[in-house]
């Protein structure tokens, strides 16, 4: 994913500009508003289709012009570009202006970093959810997902899956291998209205576990203690 960051701190945004580079995206970084206006607006005439997805952060205190100026300023343009907005205003009416304002998404100071990671995720699947060259169906062993139907089938046989199921499911099957941390799942399956100390991630694992692993030799489904889990086909 390319990433386009507004944020004037120099620590937040090396902190940022490191984390995110570490983890294979690409970001660019201006430190001040009017700077960081002429960098989205140059993403976006850019952009071709087929490109990775491009996601803007965007800090609200800046100088020059603030971040509730640029984001009304790009949507007033029609710039499209999924926008995730830091601030340290955490009141129910700061969080609704910025929304109203065009942004996406909206993330309180201080944040935690696997937390940014599965929201920038959950806006570039939003954004472009079946992009050209995105694989429509996803295979781990004889486990299946047609992203396109939304159905998933273990060894030829169906599974019975909600919608939430069928969605931690892709989560998992997207990377294999990885391993998720209960947070980012919870942030890009859930969405940041659930409350983070809800147990309702290991309550879906295990109904997920129960569903693709039970009366199959190898399991899919691993567990980290204290870490999270991942999805990949290990020998008995």
């Amino acid at each position: 994913m390319n990433i386009l960051l507004i944020e004037d701190d120099p620590r937040i945004a090396d902190f940022l500009l490191r984390g995110l580079r570490a983890e294979g995206h690409q970001v660019q970084r201006a430190a001040h508003g009017t700077e960081g206006l002429a960098m989205v607006q140059d993403a976006a005439r850019q952009a071709q289709p087929g490109d990775p997805p491009t996601v803007v952060v965007l800090d609200l205190m800046l100088p020059g012009m603030n971040g509730m100026e640029i984001c009304q300023t790009l949507r007033a343009a029609g710039v499209a570009l999924p926008i995730l907005m830091l601030t340290a205003l955490s009141t129910l009416e700061d969080r609704v202006s910025g929304l109203r304002m065009g942004a996406d998404d909206y993330l309180c100071k201080p944040f935690e970093f696997e937390e940014l990671l599965a929201r920038l995720e959950a806006l570039a699947r939003r954004a472009r959810p079946l992009q050209p060259g995105r694989a429509v169906r996803l295979q781990v062993a004889d486990l299946e997902l047609d992203r396109e139907r939304m159905r998933a089938s273990r060894a030829g046989q169906p599974l019975a899956l909600t919608a939430r199921e069928l969605a931690l499911l892709e989560l998992l099957m997207s990377a294999p291998g990885r391993l998720f941390s209960r947070e980012r799942i919870l942030a890009s399956v859930w969405g940041h209205s659930e409350d983070p100390l809800t147990n309702v991630v290991d309550v879906y694992i295990r109904r997920l576990r129960s569903k693709i692993d039970e009366g199959h030799t190898v399991p899919l489904i691993h567990t980290v203690r204290g870490l999270g889990y991942r999805l990949e086909a290990t020998p008995p």
